[in-house]
């Protein structure tokens, strides 16, 4: 996520072991740089390892805080002096774009509380980012779940307890860490995304920067996974936020860019010099080639699965459910994709989701039905329960903020202009709930009633430094947000978590390891239309 290997062998770093992988031989002609979470069982392997020591001398750095007792049981076990050192470097959690963090745990509650070894984990690395960023933040929660209070409780214990770590330079303004909970939005993990990044990761998957593209139809060998990372991408770069539609232009220019920077092989390389330079630009073509092939197999796979999956038909409306309150027109087009038959389960389910979430209440909300069609056209019993697990997460009766009318005139103006001028683009129109949340605190007038500071002190003036993490999940949609509040705030940083990074079946999964279940669809299919209202 954060180095290449190359980029590590630069710096004549030539062997990379596990170290709990059996049978490693000694090797005591060289050094060994162990990193290493400080988990017990890790302190364990370690206290094996210094016991038989395979390498001539070891420098151990731990990404989080160690504890004064392993670090004695470490030091007993060190009775041949191997070690050089021993450090805490805070890195633990996983970097995923210059502004986003992860921390790569899925299912983190059970129902409405912590699953304790997950709010453990998500404690440790949360003050893990904030040590290495060298905050010792405010912190605000979300009222409405105390999940969210519980992690602001548990974070302040342990910026209390290693105070002389957090004694940081203070600032005139305070940094402020703000705690939220995915099921406030359960709306944006379900959406078809249409930013580079957003897209890969909903139709392919990105895995600590890697997609497996092996279900591609006829891919060669060498692309089967290849990796995205800004870092060591250009291309990737300065088109993750971009929409498909630029992209498709963006690769045209790079290949024919490709294309003039070619080598002419058809010439024969005569000289001396013909030679050398040929050798010396070829790295660079042979990294361009990588790259302009890489990209060109992404692209190429998104739109195939767009066109097969008629996610443009799909998308269009996803977005009028999430973003439009007109009941009559959103059955009907909901009803209307159910008939089609090039709509994946997974799509349909969605769909049905989303009329879920948004008209549960209305008066003449018609989900028996829909979820009776789903059940027609073969829709399995995983997804059809999965309609109802999804609002039993994430419905009205749970939600602390309203997702779906806007809260007063100057919104609800803003809304009535955006309509009259027409979106620039229909696929795109919908803001994820920490859009607003954002600009409300961003503007000093987040409400103390629903987000209270943890402890007596509050903030006197706007915040400029914010840290928001989401319990449950946060997605690449709000990645974007948080980049263009940046790009748009001069004086503003926010850097953006979550317990991870969520595509829709990410999402999904996370809702049923919650523990929601959902009811068995047969007996809501039964059930008078009326009966749907709450």
């Amino acid at each position: 996520m954060v180095y290449t290997q190359s980029e590590i062998l630069q710096k004549e770093v030539y062997l990379f072991e596990r170290l709990d992988s059996p049978n490693r031989e000694a090797m005591k002609h060289l050094k060994a740089i162990c990193f290493l979470r400080p988990t017990k069982e890790n302190v364990e392997f370690l206290i094996q390892e210094l016991r038989r020591p395979k390498y001539s001398i070891y420098f151990i750095y731990f990404s989080n805080v160690i504890s004064k007792s392993d670090v004695k049981s470490l030091a007993e076990a060190d009775e041949q002096e191997v070690v050089a050192e021993v450090q805490e470097f805070y890195g633990d959690y996983i970097a995923v774009n210059p502004h986003v963090f992860s921390l790569n745990l899925l299912g983190c509650c059970q129902g409405r509380s912590w699953d304790p070894a997950a709010l453990a984990r998500t404690t440790q690395g949360l003050t893990a980012l904030l040590l290495s960023l060298k905050k010792c933040p405010m912190i605000r929660y979300q009222l409405s779940s105390e999940p969210a209070k519980r992690l602001a409780e548990c974070v302040k214990q342990v910026i209390t307890k290693e105070y002389e770590l957090f004694d940081f330079r203070r600032t005139e303004v305070p940094p402020l860490l703000l705690i939220l909970d995915r099921s406030d939005d359960a709306i944006t993990p379900l959406l078809n995304q249409w930013t580079y990044q957003a897209m890969v990761h909903e139709l392919l998957g990105i895995n600590n920067n890697r997609i497996d593209l092996s279900r591609v139809p006829g891919i060669s060998k060498d692309l089967r996974e290849v990796v995205l990372s800004a870092e060591n991408d250009e291309f990737y770069a300065n088109n993750m936020y971009l929409n498909f539609a630029e992209i498709g232009s963006n690769i045209k220019n790079l290949m024919e860019d490709f294309q003039r920077r070619k080598p002419k092989e058809q010439q024969k390389l005569e000289s001396i010099a013909d030679m050398k330079a040929f050798v010396e630009n070829y790295p660079q073509f042979k990294k361009m080639s990588g790259t302009v092939s890489k990209h060109v197999t992404v692209v190429g796979e998104l739109s195939r699965l767009v066109g097969e999956r008629n996610l443009l038909e799909v998308s269009e409306v996803e977005q009028e459910l999430a973003c439009q309150n007109d009941h009559s027109s959103a059955l009907q087009n909901v009803r209307r994709l159910l008939q089609n038959p090039k709509v994946t389960e997974l799509d349909a389910a969605r769909l049905v989701m989303l009329y879920a979430l948004h008209y549960e209440r209305h008066s003449s909300s018609s989900l028996p039905g829909l979820v009776a069609d789903l059940k027609n056209r073969g829709v399995s019993e995983r997804y059809r329960k999965l309609v109802s697990a999804v609002v039993e997460y994430g419905g009205k009766r749970v939600r602390g903020s309203d997702l779906f009318s806007p809260k007063d005139a100057v919104a609800i103006t803003k809304q009535f202009l955006k309509g009259l001028k027409g979106v620039e683009n229909v696929y795109t129109q919908h803001q994820p709930l920490l859009q607003e949340t954002l600009d409300q605190l961003i503007k000093g007038k987040l409400k103390d009633n629903q987000f209270p500071y943890l402890g007596p002190n509050t903030l006197r003036d706007r915040p400029q430094d914010i840290i928001v993490f989401i319990i449950g999940g946060a997605t690449y949609e709000e990645a974007l947000t948080v980049y263009n509040l940046n790009r748009t705030n001069p004086g503003v940083r926010i850097v953006l978590g979550g317990t991870t990074i969520h595509n829709t079946k990410s999402f999904l999964e996370e809702v049923t390891t919650s523990g929601f279940r959902g009811r068995s669809t047969e007996s809501s299919q039964a059930a008078p239309r009326s009966s749907s209202r709450r």
